[in-house]
């Protein structure tokens, strides 16, 4: 019985050290996880540093951009002004060219849809057939007055006419643009869809008797 207890007292102290080792080297890859778990974080970091500076640059550009347009809110006489300089130089570049005329085509027709979303009003007056469907705008005297609200106002209507021309310009600077087509049958059939639109227009005008400009309008005081 000594003898065994004696061999299991032997084995257990050569237990005892491999045991500490063990739990030593634990200790020690622990501590070392964390400073590779910090140094792969400063390394995540320095690879994504660069998609965050080029998405700061333009978020900055965007800023900026949008400064300017707030800046130039008031000035409608000089955006306009603006515009149809750069309608010009477009305008002469392509006679120049002679060429990208379904570009031409395609910016008049969008420019022909933002002017008829600029005459029209935000609700629809046919709207007043049904109730409860919305609000309509008074065609009578003793009604109550509603302003006139754009469906699409000046600011974006400019804004988005300007971007057309400028979207416009830089197609012309690919040859893949430059669809052949025979111009004069363009030019006949927008001005054959430009007539048909504003009739419609003036016929909606006329009859729910509204003014899409403030100009001319009876004033009281």
């Amino acid at each position: 019985d000594h003898r065994n207890t004696d061999v299991y007292t032997e084995h257990q102290q050569a237990r005892r050290p491999r045991e500490s080792a063990s739990e030593s080297e634990s200790e020690s890859d622990t501590a070392v996880e964390p400073d590779r778990m910090s140094e792969g974080d400063s390394t995540g970091e320095s690879i994504h540093g660069k998609p965050s500076a080029v998405g700061n640059f333009f978020k900055r550009l965007g800023q900026v951009y949008q400064s300017w347009l707030d800046k130039s809110t008031p000035f409608s006489a000089v955006r306009w002004a603006f515009t149809l300089i750069l309608t010009a130089i477009y305008m002469i570049r392509v006679y120049i060219l002679q060429g990208w005329y379904i570009v031409t085509y395609a910016l008049g027709i969008y420019h022909l849809n933002l002017f008829i979303a600029f005459l029209s009003p935000k609700v629809d007056p046919s709207l007043m057939d049904d109730p409860d469907e919305g609000p309509a705008l008074p065609t009578k005297q003793n009604e109550e007055f509603r302003p006139f609200i754009r469906r699409l106002p000046e600011f974006k209507f400019w804004h988005s006419a300007t971007k057309g021309i400028v979207i416009a310009m830089i197609c012309t600077f690919f040859e893949a643009f430059d669809v052949p087509v025979f111009w004069p049958i363009l030019v006949m059939y927008f001005i054959m869809l430009f007539c048909i639109t504003m009739k419609r227009q003036i016929k909606h005008m006329v009859k729910y008797r509204y003014l899409p400009f403030t100009h001319g309008k009876r004033t009281y005081r």
